[in-house]
């Protein structure tokens, strides 16, 4: 049987959650725990997030501030970066990023020194649960071994389990509580403590035979999607080369009622799941002598689009006889995708390097995202300009990155002197057809 005591506390609530990472899959998560009645930790090494979660402040777009102050106001969560307060807490959840190297293999950096940090202050009978999405195997072969370094033992001493994130930042259909949880454990009593404590949160929990297979069904959600969206990606440049408009294609396919599932194409793939993930799988493939050819096309084909959407505007450009080289581009949207403010892997990134590499002058407009930031591969030093009429009539080029919703096409495209559009947005615009390139 699992700690009777640990989970006579998660049912009646008495429990305490600590959630170690209070980004877009950390922070969402406390805040469903802390809404199901139990006492939480944020915790993060980054001490002005701590700090402006301990004032009821977001930094998250879609996190009102609202919501946490009155949280806050009730006690219901404390955000700290002292590794003794994890002591105190029943469970400990894992929301910390897993990007890749340069060489595109795993980079495990940050859940190895979270790992080790627990172990420091691990006790008996506490629960440990990794949500970074990783491949197969790492619950057991990593984390595992690093938390018995305190001389605690596995599914004896201390519970060990996986459930993979779902997030989907801005999205409103779906939230972290009606969003369904697979949850995998080392051994049948930590799935059924990690289980018991996600039932109290979130509305409908999927147990798996093991912590390899929830770490698999997330690999397999995302090269799922990475595939489909490769295959768009590549039917959008033959098609382009056809005469053929890619986005009616889908539309018209779309019609079938069974059998087929829309994907659309972009400048690339962003956000913190897609671009790395499958990457991941190919890599422990190799262990076994694998190939994983399916995936690794695919994200050749995804990773060359921004590069595919930089030729597109020098062909636009060399049409109206103007040269990319000392052209003045603006880049519409920074964001991954539309409506949020998260820059993650976002193609644009890419995008805008690209343009300036070739002697572009490049600006960039995004609501959400006022300036940029130093990141782990990039640092672009730049501040979003802000869009008029004037200052649309003094660039060579529109690049739309990202399609905003707030963005008014009409008026962007009749004010431009030249669209590229990598996101169809400009679709429904009537007037000045003309201008408009797709890419």
């Amino acid at each position: 049987m699992a700690d009777t005591n640990l989970f006579k506390r998660i049912q009646t609530r008495r429990a305490k959650v600590g959630i170690i990472g209070m980004g877009y899959v950390g922070l969402p998560l406390l805040q469903a725990f802390c809404r199901a009645g139990f006492r939480c930790l944020g915790f993060d090494v980054d001490s002005q997030k701590t700090s402006m979660l301990n004032a009821g402040k977001s930094y998250i777009k879609h996190i009102a501030s609202k919501g946490l102050a009155e949280l806050r106001a009730r006690s219901r969560y404390v955000a700290s970066g002292d590794p003794k307060d994890l002591r105190r807490c029943d469970a400990l959840i894992i929301c910390v990023p897993t990007p890749l190297t340069k060489n595109r293999e795993p980079d495990m950096t940050f859940v190895v020194k979270t790992a080790e940090t627990i172990a420091g202050v691990l006790r008996r009978g506490q629960l440990i649960v990794l949500e970074s999405t990783t491949y197969p195997g790492t619950t057991r072969e990593v984390v595992q071994p690093i938390l018995e370094r305190s001389g605690l033992k596995a599914g004896r001493d201390f519970y060990l389990a996986f459930s993979p994130e779902r997030e989907d930042p801005g999205r409103k259909d779906f939230t972290t509580s009606t969003i369904p949880k697979v949850v995998g454990g080392l051994d049948k009593n930590s799935t059924r403590l990690a289980a018991a404590l996600y039932g109290c949160a979130i509305q409908k929990i999927v147990p798996v035979s093991s912590c390899e297979v929830a770490e698999a069904s997330k690999i397999l959600e995302n090269v799922y999607r990475s595939v489909n969206i490769a295959l768009v990606n590549e039917l959008k440049v033959l098609f382009d080369k056809m005469g053929i408009d890619v986005w009616e294609v889908i539309e018209a396919a779309s019609s079938k009622p069974f059998g087929y599932q829309p994907f659309y194409p972009g400048p690339g793939l962003g956000g913190h799941c897609i671009p790395i993930d499958p990457f991941y799988l190919t890599w422990k493939a190799r262990q076994y002598g694998q190939p994983t050819r399916f995936i690794e096309l695919a994200g050749e084909i995804n990773t060359a689009m921004p590069l595919h959407v930089v030729h597109k505007v020098a062909e636009a450009l060399n049409a109206q006889r103007r040269s990319l080289h000392g052209a003045r581009i603006l880049v519409l949207g920074l964001a991954y995708k539309a409506d949020i403010d998260d820059v993650r892997e976002s193609p644009a990134i890419h995008l805008i390097e690209l343009l300036k590499e070739r002697g572009a002058r490049v600006d960039y407009n995004d609501p959400f995202v006022p300036r940029t930031h130093k990141m782990r591969e990039h640092n672009l030093k730049m501040t979003s300009v802000p869009l008029s009429a004037a200052a649309l009539r003094r660039y060579d080029c529109v690049v739309v990155a990202t399609a905003h919703s707030n963005y008014d096409w009409d008026w962007i495209v009749s004010h431009a002197r030249l669209v590229v559009d990598s996101r169809n947005a400009t679709k429904k615009v009537k007037r000045f057809r003309r201008k408009i390139v797709k890419a």
